[in-house]
């Protein structure tokens, strides 16, 4: 049998933040199960623990959306890093994922990690296609400091400005529009649209990716960090946002994303996450 833990990551309380499964020691677990174990808990990510390919490293880490594996993302990070904290870890670790060596720290009851992957931008979808998907008016859209695009930092998301907190709230993802925005700018990840609004340095956000059966996200770090790595690139100075994600859904996620204007452009993601339950999958 083999442990698993769940945590609610980017809260410091049960209940809120994005929840996440870890298997904290998959060697026992077959390749072909782990898609299927990451579909049964249907939560937006499920990490799978295994020992560092270079010793140097703490842990490699391989992280499952209910639908495909995928090389980065934020709340599975921080999730796991205090995890392996809970577990023992002491001192900072790095943890081996699909983008590379991650590194991490701890402070409190909070982990933080590092992403230097380059910002791509992929694509610049059009604008009443991104209201359409969102079920909003086209003048929701504002554009004044970007226009909807495509944005990466190991995890590709449509960033898109809204007018005000009204609208951010009004979203309604339409899965006919998101289909055809998949057909149009194809990326690894299926459309996902990640809307925010901004009032100095705080940011309100929500994140929908229904064709990865992810319909909305309760709080998600790759997209934070593609956003930080994004504005920083636009305003060519430095960035601390402090992001309030799942509101809307009853489930408030906090995130820090800091950054330094540099290329690649760093970008610092940092929160809490506390324990919720464990068990054994009994396979």
């Amino acid at each position: 049998m083999t442990a698993y833990f769940v945590y609610d990551v980017f809260t410091d309380r049960a209940f809120g933040g994005n929840q996440l499964a870890v298997i904290p020691d998959a060697t026992g677990l077959a390749e072909d199960q782990l898609q299927r174990i990451a579909c049964e808990f249907n939560f937006s990510e499920t990490t799978f623990v295994y020992p560092p390919t270079d010793p140097a490293n703490t842990a490699k880490v391989r992280i499952f959306t209910p639908t495909m594996e995928v090389p980065f993302a934020g709340h599975p990070t921080v999730g796991t890093a205090i995890a392996l904290k809970d577990e023992g870890a002491t001192g900072n670790i790095t943890l081996e994922l699909g983008i590379g060596p991650i590194p991490c720290t701890y402070s409190g009851n909070k982990a933080a990690f590092t992403v230097t992957a380059p910002l791509e931008r992929l694509s610049t979808p059009d604008p009443a296609l991104i209201a359409a998907a969102l079920d909003l008016t086209a003048e929701a859209i504002k554009t004044t400091t970007h226009a909807p695009v495509q944005a990466s930092v190991g995890l590709p998301f449509v960033m898109v400005e809204l007018q005000d907190r009204a609208a951010l709230t009004q979203c309604q993802p339409a899965t006919d529009h998101f289909r055809e925005g998949a057909a149009r700018y194809p990326s690894n990840l299926d459309f996902a649209i990640y809307a925010y609004v901004r009032d100095g340095d705080q940011i309100d956000a929500r994140m929908f990716a229904p064709l990865d059966n992810i319909p909305e996200d309760p709080a998600t770090g790759s997209a934070a960090a593609a956003l930080a790595a994004l504005l920083t690139d636009e305003a060519g100075r430095a960035q601390s946002l402090s992001i309030l994600q799942g509101e809307d859904m009853g489930r408030p996620s906090y995130i820090m994303a800091q950054t330094t204007p540099a290329d690649p452009i760093p970008v610092t993601i940092s929160g809490a996450a506390v324990r919720t339950m464990q068990g054994t999958l009994t396979l």
